[in-house]
């Protein structure tokens, strides 16, 4: 038997984040061994998900922009999940 899930890197910039009184988790990823980027996914205590679309060249791009978002929009438009969310 094999094991065909590709092994993921977690980027040591991942981890909770509390902002307004609202944690969240920023998991910052990518397929381990891979040049395909880097993905951002800020994920709520309640399990709802935001996903960016595009994966960004570092780690560090993708921590700036979570940075950038939670300054320009706010943690509660990061994670609205009764409406979509695209970045």
């Amino acid at each position: 038997m094999t094991n065909d899930d590709p092994e993921i890197e977690v980027s040591p910039l991942s981890g909770m984040v509390t902002h307004d009184g609202v944690t969240v988790d920023v998991q910052i990823y990518r397929i381990a061994g891979s040049g395909d980027g880097w993905f951002l996914d800020v994920v709520s205590t309640d399990g709802a998900s935001t996903v960016w679309d595009d994966p960004f060249p570092t780690d560090e791009a993708a921590h700036a922009e979570f940075n950038r978002a939670l300054k320009e929009e706010g943690i509660l438009a990061i994670i609205a999940g009764d409406q979509p969310t695209v970045h």
